[in-house]
């Protein structure tokens, strides 16, 4: 495997609240995490930041070559539930971080065989033969208002309301996450990204620049590139890993 990150505050925002890491947890598996922390300028940096270090060693003190599809499952369940109570905990102890929280979607590969964890609206995709497929369905109000049918997918990508998320790490006691599960082939690529990427590229242009850019090593740059083209009024962050 082969794999990229790349983060940057972007255009517009003068701190950049967004995480990522990349981990080799041994020689056939590899765990990507990004997250998007929400809370102002004093906060956010904080919760991505804290439950992307808390999450990541989770897993790292757990996984075991080995390990079955139900046991990975556990584990990374656990791990979100300990970034969550973490986060939490801190913004309830001290005052500016009150109100604090993060997004966080991982992959974590093993061979073939890929498991993806997300909360809130940062996404993965699988660019493959078959052209590009989300795996994660954002936690979102206008997701919800396109599941309902008040919204078309494209109204909802100008929706006055679209960065309002439903579920965050951090932000309550519990948290709720969704896991996918799917088989790669050599040549597929997954991209993680936080929603100032995918707020200003669909899918097909995601698609373009994966599978036609001329250099895997800097699609992630491209991809920044374009997102600063557009104005990239957010954070943009960005991991991809060539299977």
């Amino acid at each position: 495997m082969q794999y990229w990150g790349l983060t940057d505050a972007g255009s517009v925002r003068p701190q950049n609240q967004d995480a990522y890491k990349i981990e080799q947890l041994d020689k056939n598996t590899l765990l990507c995490v990004v997250c998007d922390g929400m809370g102002g300028a004093k906060s956010g940096n904080v919760a991505s930041n804290l439950a992307l270090d808390v999450f990541v060693g989770e897993v790292q003190n757990t996984w075991t070559a080995g390990m079955n599809q139900e046991k990975t499952d556990q584990m990374l369940e656990a791990a979100v539930k300990l970034a969550n109570f973490t986060v939490y905990d801190q913004a309830m102890q001290f005052e500016e971080f009150n109100g604090m929280g993060t997004t966080l979607v991982a992959v974590l590969i093993h061979e073939q065989a890929v498991t993806v964890i997300h909360v809130g609206d940062s996404r993965a995709y699988l660019v493959g033969r078959n052209g590009i497929r989300c795996l994660t369905k954002d936690h979102s109000l206008v997701q919800m208002m396109v599941d309902r049918g008040e919204l078309t997918p494209e109204m909802a990508r100008t929706y006055p309301g679209k960065n309002y998320i439903t579920r965050a790490i951090g932000t309550d006691t519990l948290v709720e996450s969704d896991i996918v599960h799917l088989d790669v082939e050599r040549g597929d690529s997954l991209l993680l990204c936080t929603d100032g990427l995918s707020n200003l590229m669909d899918d097909q242009e995601i698609l373009f620049e994966v599978v036609h850019g001329v250099n895997k090593q800097y699609c992630c740059q491209r991809l920044l590139d374009i997102a600063k083209n557009r104005g990239a009024p957010d954070n943009v962050t960005s991991i991809l890993v060539l299977v």
